[in-house]
């Protein structure tokens, strides 16, 4: 039985073998803050070694899934390089983490899923959205490269066209017309999300479990191979793009509450 006493901002509910793990910090629409984000890195590898458990929903608490970066926080990273050269590494554990993890992942976005909080829910096997729900990845509207996962997983999910035309804008999704693409599985009524959710969770925990699991743990052997391929390079890029004075004029805009002025520098 895995010990999950130590996490502050991830909640754990257990029903039978299923676990609903929560991103609990709904004051700032679960944004992955420092410490949010060094939980996120290493709660998919305890997932994956709780033997009790065999489907996680993933969801978040409040009105948002997770609304991604923390911008207020980004100042100090921008100041500290040290302290993005430790969110790199925790980037690469959130992807290979969900990756490795062979439980069945539901993910139930109950809001909004932006930047590393899309990331994770597009990683998830199986995505329900509320119809509210509006998805994106926009890293270049505050200066940074897409490179915590968005350039490994969009592209595959709704081929490069598309991912291209909402990396490159960071243009926000509703869920619907996510769902009509691909990039989600299902959009429902707000209403009606836990019971979807809750229905297909079960109708999972009652197949015959090793066979499901060791059928999606070799469907993802193609994103495994893509992700490690790719992720040292898209976080480089990301490194380099802290360090430009487009994401300085951003950070600068979000503490003068304006929009920001880029001159590609």
């Amino acid at each position: 039985m895995v010990d999950y006493s130590a996490y502050k901002y991830i909640k754990f509910d257990k029903a039978g073998r299923t676990m609903t793990v929560t991103f609990n910090k709904p004051e700032v629409l679960n944004a992955m803050t420092a410490a949010m984000h060094e939980e996120a890195s290493r709660v998919f590898y305890d997932l994956g070694m709780d033997h009790s458990i065999d489907v996680v929903i993933l969801t978040g608490a409040g009105k948002a899934f997770s609304a991604g970066g923390d911008i207020a926080g980004m100042q100090e990273m921008y100041d500290k390089p040290e302290m993005f050269e430790l969110s790199i590494m925790e980037a690469k554990k959130v992807v290979f983490g969900i990756l490795d993890c062979e439980k069945v992942l539901i993910c139930k976005m109950n809001g909004d899923a932006v930047g590393l909080g899309a990331t994770i829910g597009l990683f998830c096997d199986v995505i329900f959205a509320a119809d509210h729900a509006r998805i994106g990845d926009p890293h270049v509207r505050v200066g940074l490269a897409a490179g915590d996962g968005g350039a490994v997983i969009w592209p595959q999910l709704i081929g490069y066209a598309r991912a291209k035309e909402y990396l490159l804008t960071g243009d926000l999704i509703n869920a619907k017309d996510a769902a009509a693409m691909g990039l989600i599985n299902y959009a429902v009524p707000a209403a009606e999300l836990d019971e979807k959710v809750d229905a297909f969770a079960k109708k999972i925990g009652s197949g015959a479990m090793k066979s499901i699991k060791w059928t999606k743990t070799a469907i993802n052997i193609g994103l495994k191979q893509l992700a490690h391929s790719m992720m040292d390079t898209c976080m480089a890029y990301e490194a380099l793009s802290n360090r430009t004075g487009d994401h300085l004029e951003a950070i600068k805009a979000f503490s003068e509450k304006r929009k920001p002025v880029f001159t590609g520098a």
